[in-house]
């Protein structure tokens, strides 16, 4: 049975420490549906609320939904929902919010916004329900296309179609845990979180891989964000040997290598 592919979004935050470029990554617990136990960035599918049209004015700053629908290779309305679950899942999954009041100005503290978080999480507001009742506006010039990739046919449980973001955390904020989709979450050099996947410290899919492969080759936030990057969809072939399975895609060589 053929299954169906969803819109996901997926932010890959960064910053500058002494130490150079660091990515926020989490390690999903074991129960989850999809990418159970895989080390990833925060993210998910776009739920229905995300695709809700807003009432009056749209609280939006930054490039409109159709700049990204032409990067994204989709429609406006998708586009829209793409960034909207892309900070969405952002403050869900690690309490950083990329909203601000106005375009000069983004949240520097989210801790009053704590109730809101946990509100959104369970679904009891949407999140344009609490943009509104807080008068923060998405802040969509916070986030710049990265990546798409598509979970290969064959995948016999869910398929993503996931747009990848890059995001600097904002002054101020900090991304924490405070998540029941992870068992752990913190700041990692891109070089060395590839390091824990050879040494079987962690496991991570190859939209993951490739990401950090590509930002361990910068040693700054300003060089990540001025890099060029892949939007073409990627999409693995699913091939089967027996009981084992493989997908390849472009760059495949070096991410099985990294096993070896």
């Amino acid at each position: 049975m053929s299954v169906p592919v969803r819109d996901a979004s997926t932010v890959v935050l960064v910053r500058d420490n002494e130490h150079g470029l660091e990515v926020f990554l989490q390690r999903r617990v074991k129960a989850m549906a999809f990418a159970a136990g895989m080390t990833v960035y925060p993210g998910g599918g776009v739920d229905a609320s995300d695709r809700t049209a807003p009432t009056g004015v749209d609280p939006w700053v930054g490039p409109a939904p159709s700049w990204w629908a032409e990067q994204f290779g989709t429609d406006t309305p998708t586009a829209r929902a793409l960034v909207l679950a892309a900070v969405r899942e952002t403050f869900e999954e690690c309490g950083i919010l990329l909203a601000g009041p106005d375009e000069h100005a983004v949240v520097a503290d989210t801790a009053a916004y704590a109730a809101g978080r946990r509100a959104v999480e369970s679904r009891e507001i949407a999140f344009s329900e609490f943009l509104a009742d807080t008068g923060l506006s998405v802040r969509a010039d916070l986030l710049r296309p990265a990546a798409r990739w598509i979970t290969p046919e064959g995948e016999t449980t869910r398929r993503y179609d996931t747009r990848f973001f890059l995001a600097v955390v904002p002054t101020g904020q900090r991304a924490d845990d405070a998540t029941s989709e992870a068992v752990d979450a913190g700041w990692f050099r891109p070089a060395d979180a590839l390091a824990d996947l050879r040494t079987r410290a962690r496991t991570m899919m190859p939209p993951t891989w490739s990401t950090l492969a590509d930002l361990a080759e910068h040693d700054t936030v300003a060089d990540a964000f001025a890099a060029s990057y892949r939007l073409d969809p990627v999409q693995p072939v699913l091939v089967r040997d027996g009981e084992h399975r493989r997908v390849e895609f472009p760059g495949a060589e070096r991410y099985y290598a990294a096993f070896a």
